[in-house]
């Protein structure tokens, strides 16, 4: 439960932007069906460190993905769907010295 609360938290405090650019700091919510969680980047000398918080409700743990994008790299989190429909997919890339999120279409 303390988790769930912490990952409410954050998404309290983050802007309201489901995608799009954020700067360093900033944080945004993302959802994915049943997942809500959220994303944020600090800069490391090796590039953004990016860390995406999520949770399927508030009896499940939430998982929480790290990476470091460099320019031109980026990360995809990805659920599936119910039986005999697409997944959702979320991009995460760095372009142009900035911070991109945005759902893409599932192929699966």
């Amino acid at each position: 439960m303390f988790r769930y609360t912490a990952l409410a938290a954050l998404c309290v405090a983050a802007s309201s932007a489901s995608a799009g650019e954020f700067t360093a700091r900033q944080g945004g919510t993302v959802d994915l069906g049943n997942f809500h969680g959220v994303v944020y980047y600090t800069e490391a000398d090796d590039g953004y460190r990016v860390v995406t918080t999520m949770a399927a409700g508030e009896e499940n743990l939430a998982v929480r993905f790290v990476a470091t994008l460099t320019e031109g790299q980026a990360m995809v989190i990805s659920v599936p769907g119910e039986l005999a429909k697409p997944g959702q997919t979320l991009e995460i890339s760095r372009a142009k010295g900035k911070l991109v999120v945005a759902k893409v279409e599932s192929t699966q």
